[in-house]
């Protein structure tokens, strides 16, 4: 399995480069809006990392109707409208359901093009794309100027029908898969990881599956683990899985060994299901738990 050294600074630790868009999140139930928040894998993944002190580059787009303070400042694009998703909370039996929800996409802003990237290096990139954003020269871009690249699959595989309503692709037709061996982690739900060979694509990087109320596993080249979950009573699962990989990365990034690094991203998730939209952390906990992983290597 992969490990990484321990990071012995201080200070704020840097290098990440997260890329993906904000969205506009809107959820329903039974025909009428509960709630309507900052969507968009990139600011679940921001959020966790500055709970976690970690310091970072955001690439994300979005239109002059973008209505959320952000404490880090996308591009604003004139022509387009910032990428709207909505969830529907009773329509679970649908085939197109994830988990209990099915999301439609009713506006999307524009992709993100390699042009948009800083001209710099990173010790860590993620895609995290949620709404098609992410091309395969971006991925490709982001591969040149990133020493590890971190993937959500949702970024690769999501389609889109007529109405908005997500689909997805298999890996192999994606149009992303001749770049599956330069990756070091993709990052897949259990639902997710049905539309790849898992056993393939572990030979060319490390394949984490998140499965819910049970955990994760992580298929490397030489072997696999399971990691156990943390209890939560789950009100929205938007979210969750961003806040899993923040976790983890954030995890990486600080030293952890990945077993570590995948319970911290198991423990993020398990905070953010219990709230409504983007989820607000205890600080002094999600650091003591952190801290505590840090001392038991």
């Amino acid at each position: 399995m992969v490990t990484t050294n321990p990071q012995t600074q201080n200070h704020r630790i840097q290098s990440v480069l997260i890329v993906g868009n904000y969205c506009h999140d809107v959820l329903l139930q039974r025909g009428a809006v509960v709630a309507e928040t900052l969507g968009g894998a990139a600011s679940f993944i921001s959020n966790v990392l500055n709970c976690l002190s970690v310091s970072f580059h955001l690439t994300s787009k979005v239109g002059l109707d973008f209505k959320y303070p952000v404490n880090y400042n996308p591009i604003v694009v004139p022509t387009s409208k910032t990428t709207v998703f909505q969830a529907y909370f009773d329509l679970g039996c649908s085939e197109n359901a994830h988990q209990d929800r099915v999301l439609r996409r009713v506006e999307a802003c524009d992709p993100i093009n390699p042009s948009d990237l800083p001209d710099k290096r990173f010790g860590f990139g993620m895609a995290v794309g949620v709404g098609g954003e992410i091309l395969p020269e971006t991925l490709e871009k982001m591969v040149e100027i990133c020493d590890t690249v971190f993937v959500d699959i949702q970024a690769l595989i999501r389609g889109f029908e007529n109405n908005g309503t997500v689909k997805v692709v298999g890996l192999k037709e994606s149009g992303f898969y001749h770049l599956i061996p330069r990756l070091k982690f993709l990052k897949a739900s259990s639902e997710e990881a049905l539309f790849m060979d898992v056993e393939e694509v572990r030979q060319w990087c490390c394949v984490v599956v998140t499965h819910g109320t049970d955990g994760c596993e992580v298929f490397g080249k030489d072997g696999e683990m399971k990691i156990g979950p943390f209890g939560a009573n789950q009100i929205d699962p938007t979210g969750a899985g961003d806040s899993f990989l923040g976790g983890f990365v954030g995890g990486l990034v600080h030293g952890l060994v990945v077993p570590d690094a995948t319970l911290l991203g198991n423990f993020f998730g398990s905070l953010t299901v219990a709230q409504i939209g983007l989820p607000k952390f205890d600080l002094r906990l999600a650091q003591m738990k952190s801290f505590q992983l840090n001392a038991s290597e």
